[in-house]
């Protein structure tokens, strides 16, 4: 003899739905202008990148163009009848003298390259710290 099945009264599946809340959808218009942000940001840190790798670039040529001309101006100016240890002497002034300019160079790209880099990552950061906030908000309105 079975009365069948019987649900307690505290387990009353009405009342177990009723409690049951669904999670609330997060406000698409806030969700898709963080989006826009996020993409604005992207695209301003690779404009930046961009620029960077455009003047390095720029600046290589140009410090090839200036070499080229030294090196060309240091061919003029060899004098063929000086003594074996005055052309010495001379070379190694030049060769002196060019080093340290290529150090200089390269320390001048180096800078701008890193310049480069930290603001393209500055941008970056600073919008995932935006996102970030953003997302709390969000979490912040969800009852």
């Amino acid at each position: 003899m079975s009365d069948g099945f019987k649900i307690a009264p505290e387990m009353d599946i009405m009342r177990l739905l009723s409690d049951f809340r669904l999670p609330v959808m997060p406000d698409m218009e806030a969700l898709a202008a963080a989006q826009r942000r996020n993409f604005e940001a992207l695209s301003a840190a690779n404009r930046v990148a961009l620029e960077g790798a455009q003047a390095v670039a720029r600046r290589h040529m140009e410090i090839l163009q200036q070499s080229m001309s030294e090196m060309t101006q240091v061919m003029q100016a060899a004098t063929p009848g000086a003594s074996p240890q005055d052309q010495a002497a001379k070379q190694a002034e030049m060769l002196k003298a060019t080093y340290g300019r290529a150090v200089s160079n390269l320390q001048e790209i180096a800078d701008m390259i890193q310049k480069s880099n930290t603001e393209a990552l500055s941008l970056l950061n600073r919008r995932f710290a935006e996102a970030m906030e953003e997302v709390q908000k969000l979490m912040a309105k969800t009852p």
